[in-house]
């Protein structure tokens, strides 16, 4: 279990990469519980995550940390690495919207993330801005340490944009972290990630 405890957040995240896709979920926001919900499913992960924050000011500091936490646990989740096929990549289509997620679980966090602008500017109903979706990117991608990158093509519903986004994120991080029988140790040359 991961925790993090903040004048803004008390958060904790628990997470089983080898999972068959349930958990619960409760950020008092309830468009982030669902796409974390989404991820869990389609990532077969088992997760629960229970984060209070000062969601009366606005929810960057819960969708921020909750990322920070739940990069920190798949860290956690995968170890060494040995064995994993640390590349994934999941194209995903919902409805008028398409995603593709493409990442290496290389332990060097970096984040590219292209939407297009009249998608990542706007909120949804219920005030969730669409930015925090990639301030929750870069918060998983530092603290897990991935190389991720993230291209939303396009979309009309945005619901549909950010929920394509997620689950080929679940999908991306199902392939990369799924044991290869062929691989020996580590997948690099260098012999650690």
């Amino acid at each position: 279990m991961v925790e993090r405890r903040t004048a803004e957040t008390d958060i904790s995240v628990e997470l089983r990469i080898d999972g068959r896709g349930g958990g619960e979920i409760g950020t008092g926001i309830p468009f982030f519980d669902h796409m974390l919900t989404l991820l869990a499913r389609h990532g077969l992960f088992d997760l629960t995550v229970r984060a209070s924050g000062d969601i009366e000011v606005d929810y960057h500091h819960t969708v921020e940390d909750v990322g920070l936490c739940l990069g920190e646990a798949l860290a956690c989740a995968l170890g060494d690495k040995a064995g994993i096929a640390r590349y994934g990549t999941a194209h995903v289509p919902m409805m008028d919207a398409m995603a593709t997620v493409v990442l290496d679980l290389s332990g060097r966090p970096n984040l590219v993330y292209d939407a297009p602008e009249s998608v990542s500017t706007r909120s949804l109903r219920g005030g969730f801005d669409l930015s925090l979706v990639e301030e929750f990117l870069k918060a998983l991608s530092n603290r897990a340490g991935i190389d991720l990158h993230v291209r939303l093509w396009y979309g009309r519903d945005l619901h549909h944009c950010v929920e394509a986004v997620f689950k080929a994120l679940a999908r991306a991080l199902r392939a990369a972290a799924s044991i290869d029988p062929g691989i020996e140790g580590v997948l690099s040359t260098k012999g650690k990630l």
